[in-house]
């Protein structure tokens, strides 16, 4: 069986393309902004605040938990959103990196 294309990647740069695939949505952007702003809230909180449908609210959180950015914990009949602080400490490293790198270059 042949390898998928994000074999050919390190772990590392698969990671980060996932995290960054999940921010590459205005809404999930919204989102995460909002998070930091209040530190937890459920998802009812986000629907208030943002222009969309439940629905659509639960599909990019799901999408944002899957990249590892927020977690959930249950309290009754809800969840309880929050930032993944371990995801956004690998974000900070990577980025940097970058910034240091492109920050110590002489490129015309």
């Amino acid at each position: 069986m042949g390898a998928t294309k994000t074999d050919h990647f390190t772990d590392q740069q698969n990671k980060i393309a996932v995290i960054s695939k999940a921010l590459g949505h205005p809404a999930r952007v919204a989102i995460i902004e909002y998070l930091l702003k209040v530190n937890t809230c459920i998802t009812g909180d986000i629907v208030n605040e943002l222009p969309l449908a439940q629905p659509t609210i639960s599909q990019h959180l799901k999408e944002l938990k899957n990249a590892g950015l927020i977690k959930g914990s249950i309290e009754g009949n809800s969840v309880c959103y929050c930032i993944d602080d371990n995801t956004f400490e690998i974000l900070k490293d990577y980025f940097s990196k970058i910034i240091d790198t492109v920050s110590d270059q002489k490129c015309c």
